[in-house]
């Protein structure tokens, strides 16, 4: 598909397609041509979805390493996102990817009813540059093996790539309070289980 083409088609649609991929595998860089110039907003988007899906420990650690790999491509100013070839070639279950992308895509066309560009000035490259600090420092926290810990970063990620793509500034700055909310639910529970450790501790050693 010509890269104007799919800059011009929502992106549920391009993810529609990429679901119906005939092949029993579909390649990273078969996404990233899908994507045409949104390539690297759709993959932070992709990923991001795909740490919010209820998987097995260490999953997410996984669907976390791009997400480390393209966030600071923001941060650089970068323009098509770049990946070792290793990770381009990389192949991915057709079917999996099927099943994860139907649960959302059609809330995704809802939003995409909805959403506008505004806000334009959060684009700013100063702004693009901090969605992708904050989108690096979420998938900084998704690599980590946090039990029920992915769910926030995870949204706050997709909603950030999402702005991105859409150049809707509503929508960034739902990502950015997202963003800060994991980082309050986070910092609570660490503060909760060094404090229920030392107080355990302390019990142990004046018992």
């Amino acid at each position: 598909m010509p890269e104007s083409t799919a800059n011009e088609r929502p992106l549920s649609a391009v993810l529609i397609d990429i679901a119906d991929h005939g092949e029993p595998r579909i390649s990273m860089d078969e996404l990233m041509l899908r994507f045409g110039g949104r390539a690297l907003g759709a993959l932070l988007f992709v990923f991001g979805l795909a740490c919010m899906l209820p998987l097995p420990p260490g999953a997410t650690t996984i669907f976390g390493l791009p997400l480390l790999l393209l966030a600071p491509q923001l941060v650089t100013g970068g323009g098509a996102p770049w990946l070792p070839e290793k990770v381009r070639s990389r192949t991915m279950n057709t079917a999996d990817l099927r099943k994860g992308l139907l649960r959302f895509i059609p809330w995704l066309q809802k939003v995409e009813a909805l959403s506008k560009p505004r806000l334009i000035v959060l684009f700013s490259p100063l702004g693009e540059r901090t969605i992708g600090f904050v989108c690096t420092v979420l998938a900084l926290v998704l690599i980590l093996p946090i039990p029920l810990g992915n769910i926030l970063p995870a949204l706050a990620v997709s909603a950030l790539a999402f702005s991105l793509i859409q150049r809707d500034g509503l929508i960034a700055l739902l990502g950015y309070a997202i963003a800060i909310t994991s980082g309050s639910v986070l910092a609570f529970a660490a503060h909760f289980i060094v404090r229920t450790f030392v107080h355990g501790w302390a019990l142990i050693s004046g018992a």
